[in-house]
């Protein structure tokens, strides 16, 4: 009997070693993973590319291959990545299209890039004098949405010296732009996984349902649907379906000189707001209606900490005001339930 004890006890010190032991090496990779966006701080870079062989490279595995230097505790380092054009409106339309990054194991190990196998970079559509304010407007919508919902993506700013072969000349650009992290990490960070299938609304958690449609309403964004992941994911965690956006520049926030609109929807101007969530219980209107209100200073306050980095005082201000205006709704019991609870879909 006695063995059979100590046994059963040796059995269970090697599980709890072994338990211990993989929760130890997860919370050094999930450490090493968020270097990178834990400092948030603009981090320097150095890459060079052509756009036209970016754009050529049409097929979602087939990347090109470059250098990429970076600006790290007062040390430049570098690191070989690989590049693909990614999106379709802007990959179409724009000088520089948004870029995936993957960079291979070998080549982050021990670098502040760590943990990181795949990133997106975010740079300006258009050269045109807004370009960099449009980029810092859609980023800061990302640091919105981290005060709003455990649920997002981390975020990185970058100021890029981008160098271009064209021809027998280099042509070169100082632009900002953010690094965004990989969805799968965002599902591991809440131990659930990407859904990468149709799923209605109706099926998500309804409060961060409620919170994705109220911000999406804040940023005049009718450029997503839920249902069918366009710019946005879905996270499975802990049984519950729960939308994760990303990609706001079609939006009144940024209202770049690209913008379309969708006049089915009954509006003339991305400036135009449409509520575009699902109907659900009052319970979770009000819920959300709460958490916006008592967030507004913070919000507000945190939106202005970013108005020196602005080129341009009008697009700062234009921005500022779009929030304002979402308040004013948000603070008339009578706006709020025409233009947001009336307007809830129901299909």
């Amino acid at each position: 009997m006695s063995e059979f004890i100590n046994y059963n006890m040796n059995k269970q010190a090697i599980c709890a070693i072994i338990l211990l032991i993989t929760g130890v090496l997860s919370a050094q990779n999930e450490i090493k993973s968020d270097r990178l966006y834990k400092d948030q701080t603009p981090l320097e870079i150095k890459i060079g590319y052509s756009n036209k062989d970016l754009n050529k490279n049409t097929n979602d595995s087939t990347f090109i291959i470059t250098s990429m230097a970076y600006l790290n505790e007062g040390k430049w380092a570098e690191i070989e990545v690989n590049l693909r054009a990614r999106g379709n409106f802007r990959r179409n339309q724009c000088y520089f299209p948004p870029v995936k990054m993957k960079i291979k194991k070998k080549q982050y190990e021990g670098t502040l890039f760590d943990g990181n196998k795949t990133m997106k970079l975010v740079l300006p559509c258009k050269i045109e004098s807004e370009k960099n304010d449009n980029v810092l407007q859609e980023f800061i919508a990302y640091k919105i949405y981290e005060r709003i919902s455990p649920f997002h993506f981390k975020t990185r700013r970058v100021n890029i010296e981008f160098t271009e072969p064209r021809g027998k000349k280099i042509k070169e650009f100082q632009l900002q732009g953010f690094l965004i992290e990989d969805d799968k990490r965002v599902a591991k960070r809440h131990e659930g996984k990407v859904m990468e299938r149709f799923i209605h609304p109706m099926a998500m958690q309804h409060l961060t349902s409620v919170q994705n449609a109220f911000f999406q309403f804040l940023l005049g964004n009718t450029d997503f649907s839920v249902a069918y992941q366009h710019n946005g994911k879905l996270l499975y965690v802990d049984k519950e379906i729960i939308p994760l956006p990303y990609d706001f520049d079609m939006t009144g926030w940024v209202n770049p000189s690209y913008a379309t609109v969708n006049t089915t929807l009954g509006i003339n101007s991305v400036q135009d707001r449409k509520y575009r969530g699902f109907k659900r219980e009052q319970q979770y209107f009000d819920q959300v209606r709460a958490e916006f209100l008592a967030k507004k200073s913070e919000l507000m306050d945190m939106v202005a900490s970013f108005e020196s980095d602005f080129s341009d005082p009008k697009e700062y201000q234009n921005m500022y005001d779009f929030m304002g205006s979402f308040y004013e709704v948000l603070e008339d019991d009578k706006k709020f339930e025409k233009v947001i609870v009336a307007e809830a879909r129901t299909k």
